[in-house]
């Protein structure tokens, strides 16, 4: 369903490692937190962590949890225990992995990337939720703070819900949002002070600084 065209694409804002920081994310309008559960990532949290934030959250904000190549009994395991009200899968998952998801309810966002595999080709193979895309230069999942064509989403955007991620930040998300009229966006290094340590303050100057981007077009809510 669109929203509305007065208001804001929706934000996810990544990496959460602390249940304070994560409380004021929220507290400054952030509808999703990202959990990631990636162990080479900086930003990597234990499932105590996990269940601390995702209980300590408001019923507006709900907590997402980023996964890489994991089996799905293991990903569903740490969904209960940790009360995740949702899964992002930021690797090599196969359609036939989402739609396992799909099948128990459970709201799950594909990665797709611009320079890699699998790409935005891949669109119509996946029966996700809706599509984090990005860039997808660098070494680790994810968007490795690149910036990319932002632009190139919107073929995607067409037909399926979108998040737009990869290189964003306070100077830059107002031009991202207008180029590619995402359903929402994701950041997280770019609000960070270190990796993994989130700079609430340059959270504030994001969605401020998004609030003055060209955002009049349908958007349909993915965080819910």
């Amino acid at each position: 369903m669109e929203n509305n065209t007065d208001k804001r694409p929706q934000v996810k804002i990544c990496g959460l490692t602390e249940v304070e920081k994560a409380l004021a994310c929220a507290e400054l309008g952030a509808d999703a937190i990202g959990l990631v559960f990636y162990p080479e990532s900086p930003r990597c949290v234990s499932e105590e962590t996990a269940k601390d934030i995702a209980q300590a959250l408001p019923a507006t904000t709900i907590a997402v949890g980023v996964f890489v190549d994991d089996p799905f009994e293991k990903i569903m395991g740490i969904v209960k225990r940790c009360g995740l009200g949702a899964v992002q899968l930021a690797g090599q998952e196969s359609p036939d992995m989402v739609d396992l998801f799909v099948r128990d309810g459970i709201p799950v966002f594909k990665g797709l990337f611009h320079s890699r595999k699998p790409g935005f080709e891949a669109a119509d193979a996946y029966n996700a939720t809706a599509f984090i895309v990005e860039g997808g230069k660098g070494k680790m999942p994810g968007g490795n703070a690149e910036e990319w064509d932002w632009s190139a989403a919107g073929k995607i955007r067409e037909s399926r819900p979108v998040i737009l991620a990869g290189g964003l930040d306070p100077e830059n998300i107002a031009q991202a949002v207008t180029r590619a009229r995402p359903d929402a966006v994701d950041v997280s290094s770019g609000v960070e002070a270190a990796p993994g340590q989130k700079d609430i303050g340059k959270v504030k100057a994001f969605l401020e600084a998004l609030s003055q981007a060209d955002f009049a077009y349908p958007k349909r809510r993915i965080f819910q």
